[in-house]
């Protein structure tokens, strides 16, 4: 018997924003434990939520780009539990009303187009981060309540493959827009997916498996294949499937249990009473949709179009957001889209990589490299000077041009002194010409070692050559 697999995808995104969700706290990954926190996120009495604006307009424009409605009325909501990561017995939600519903997304499956529709969007507040150690654990406040979306897709998606390219949308469109870092290995972009299979040709789900907390794309995909054969060989054999609660364990490459579910949790929903209704004006939604950052889409479609880049220069360049900006802003500075786009993902991308470094942290100014490539471009260096003025440039961050003139790296362009440089070779060597005429072609290549011997290399090679060959026909 075959089996259909189903998934639904739960995406929570940690929003970029300088404060916290209610409070005004500051947001800064990796500051030392608990010292990024007001009353407010520790729960103490008297204090009082204040929804954070920035937080509103990011939920927009990521509702904007999934096609949703956007509910124009706010109103918040609280999940009560108890667990130690939930300082204030709650979290503050929107259960009742998202700000966002009914969207969708496309992807690409076989060279065709796949709609997969997401239920809802919501607002909501991080919980701390829990330690564990051996036999106690520590909290760590500095998480609780940094502003949060959830994004809930329809139980359309398929396959591991259809989900990796369903999550990998989802962070291309809150990195571009600049709502998020999407650093899964950070948490700023957590998935749980929700599991289940059926005969094909059945309209009745199965029981669905929880899998929470992947910290990678690539994971994502792993654990529901393995789900997808870990529930085939249960129902074959004859065994029933549970409602429970899982992991991916990488170094097992398995789903492996963490607790079982029983019944639904009562989570006791009522509305926030100390944050009211608040009217979202046309002109508020509007402005955040039109300030939107350039979203990945649209930078592709520009980038082949306007740059006329080869589709998968651009599609490498476009893996990641700043380096795609970088990019944009170097190319005000030169018409040669397509050697920048080769120097930066060759020679730039091998610098940042080498150095383990982020684009953003690279010193040197889009500008220069355009006027590098410049150089290159116009063979008044060569590839080897090129490399030369690359490294001294990632130090000093000045014009390639400067760097060249102290290197004294400029090629031999003229035709005469080059010619006096051949007819020097063939001279020292008389049977030069009756060997190539002979049909020896390797005398042109020990003439062009000739003269980059005597120059170190200067020679522009291109008009050398035409020139070598000239003077070997005499």
């Amino acid at each position: 018997m075959n089996f259909e697999t189903i998934v639904g995808i739960e995406i929570h995104v940690e929003m970029k924003t300088k404060s916290k969700m209610f409070s005004l706290a500051p947001i800064n990954f990796g500051a030392a434990p608990n010292s990024q926190v007001v009353p407010l996120d520790m729960a103490f009495p008297g204090t009082m939520p204040r929804v954070n604006k920035e937080a509103v307009k990011n939920a927009i424009r990521v509702s904007n780009a999934l096609h949703m409605h956007i509910d124009q009325e706010l109103w918040f909501d609280r999940k009560n539990y108890f667990y130690s990561d939930l300082p204030k017995g709650f979290q503050i939600t929107q259960q009742a009303r998202p700000i966002g519903s009914e969207g969708y997304l496309e992807i690409e499956m076989d060279g065709k187009k796949k709609r997969i529709h997401i239920e809802r969007l919501h607002m909501e507040e991080d919980t701390c981060m829990q330690h564990h150690f051996s036999d106690y654990t520590l909290l760590d406040y500095n998480r609780a309540g940094i502003p949060l979306i959830e994004i809930v897709s329809k139980p359309e998606i398929r396959s591991g493959e259809e989900a990796r390219k369903y999550v990998e949308k989802i962070r291309e469109i809150v990195t571009f827009s600049n709502v998020s870092d999407g650093k899964m290995e950070e948490g700023s972009l957590r998935c749980d997916v929700n599991v289940s299979i059926r005969p094909y040709g059945s309209d009745k789900f199965g029981t669905k498996v929880e899998v929470k907390n992947l910290n990678s794309i690539a994971n994502v995909e792993k654990a529901i294949d393995f789900e997808t054969k870990r529930q085939s060989e249960m129902l074959l054999l004859g065994k029933h499937i549970e409602q429970e609660t899982r992991r991916y364990d990488e170094a097992k490459k398995e789903t492996v249990l963490m607790r079982k579910k029983t019944d639904a949790v009562d989570y006791k929903y009522f509305t926030e009473p100390n944050i009211p209704p608040i009217k979202l004006s046309d002109a508020f939604v509007a402005d955040a949709i039109n300030t939107c950052p350039e979203l990945y889409d649209a930078k592709l479609e520009r980038f082949l179009t306007n740059y006329e880049l080869n589709p998968v220069d651009a599609k490498i360049i476009l893996t990641n957001v700043d380096f795609a900006n970088y990019y944009d802003e170097a190319a005000k500075f030169t018409k040669l889209f397509q050697p920048l786009a080769n120097f930066m993902i060759s020679e730039v991308n091998g610098y940042l990589n080498k150095n383990a470094i982020s684009i953003n942290k690279f010193n040197v100014e889009p500008k220069f490299i355009s006027e590098l490539v410049e150089l290159l471009q116009s063979k008044t260096i060569n590839s080897s000077q090129g490399k030369d003025i690359f490294a001294k440039l990632v130090k000093e961050n000045k014009s390639p041009k400067a760097i060249q003139k102290e290197l004294g790296a400029t090629l031999i362009n003229d035709e005469t002194e080059i010619v006096r440089l051949i007819e020097e070779v063939i001279a020292q060597n008389p049977t030069l010409r009756d060997d190539y005429k002979a049909g020896k072609t390797r005398a042109q290549g020990f003439v062009m070692g000739q003269i980059m011997k005597k120059t170190g290399g200067k020679v522009n090679p291109g008009v050398a050559n035409k020139l070598i060959i000239k003077e070997l026909l005499k």
